[in-house]
């Protein structure tokens, strides 16, 4: 059994909230940087100098990427070995973001309640998703999400018969469909199978996969590569003002199902797919 106090959650969650805002991952920044040379269209490639630019001046000047510094969230893969000590591990969390996102200056964007909309002035609660897994390690994702491109999501109740051309389908559907509004170039996270809920946590973890990583599954991994040339043959380009760079991936999680359904969900991130990983 190894002890791990919860003021280490805390300590490196804040951190890694700032981190986060701040500087892309590094799998992002290579894939950005890739982006400016093969892009065919003019006026995206000035789109993405000008993200570039933007890019560069945040690192330096220590200003967020974005504006939208998103509702914080959470993946937790805490190993069964693990005993925490020193208080309450969700409370740990919420405390790491509330540092993160107070000292760090971030924009505070999470309302108390959906429909009074009183702003809890430091951007908690986090939305948390926990995963017992073995060892005696805590892997913790933050992934901060901006709304932007968190409103385009989509959800699909497929028919079994539906089959793979009609997930391919579904996820252009949800693409075009989000058009400029998910400040493209941007990144596809879907998920397969598994039930209405199953399948939109898979999409929002495989937004958190590397972007030059495909899926272990081979028929998974060359629908990832087909539907983003697809994709990226729409024209919709950077800002939405036209090229061929859409997306920078798409990135396909599978679950089993049930044999009377075929459920499938997109969640879509922006440009910066701001996350950040650590082990403990």
């Amino acid at each position: 059994m190894r002890i791990v106090q919860v003021d280490d959650i805390t300590k490196n969650i804040k951190e890694m909230c700032i981190e986060a805002n701040h500087f892309l991952s590094k799998d992002m920044d290579a894939a950005m940087k890739e982006a400016v040379k093969t892009e065919k269209a003019a006026l995206g490639r000035q789109i993405l100098d000008q993200l570039q630019d933007n890019l560069k001046i945040a690192g330096e000047e220590m200003i967020p990427i974005c504006q939208d510094t998103g509702m914080a969230v959470i993946f937790m893969e805490v190993g069964q070995e693990i005993h925490f000590e020193g208080g309450d591990l969700e409370t740990a969390v919420n405390e790491g973001v509330r540092q993160g996102y107070t000292e760090g200056y971030l924009r505070k964007s999470v309302v108390k309640d959906p429909l009074i909309r009183e702003n809890t002035k430091d951007n908690t609660p986090a939305v948390i998703h926990y995963q017992i897994v073995s060892g005696d390690k805590v892997k913790i994702t933050v992934a901060p999400k901006g709304f932007g491109s968190e409103n385009m999501s989509r959800i699909f109740m497929l028919k079994p018969a539906d089959g793979i051309e009609g997930v391919k389908n579904v996820i252009l559907t949800a693409v075009q469909d989000a058009g400029p509004n998910a400040c493209p170039p941007m990144v596809v996270g879907v998920g397969i199978g598994g039930t209405f809920e199953k399948c939109a946590l898979m999409a929002k973890q495989a937004l958190t996969r590397p972007v030059d990583q495909h899926s272990e599954i081979p028929y998974v991994a060359e629908m990832e590569k087909e539907v983003l040339n697809k994709i990226n043959s729409t024209g919709i380009g950077p800002g939405g003002l036209g090229g061929t760079t859409t997306a920078i991936a798409v990135n396909i999680n599978t679950y089993p199902t049930h044999i009377a359904g075929l459920p499938v969900a997109v969640n879509i991130c922006c440009h910066v797919n701001r996350h950040a990983v650590r082990y403990i």
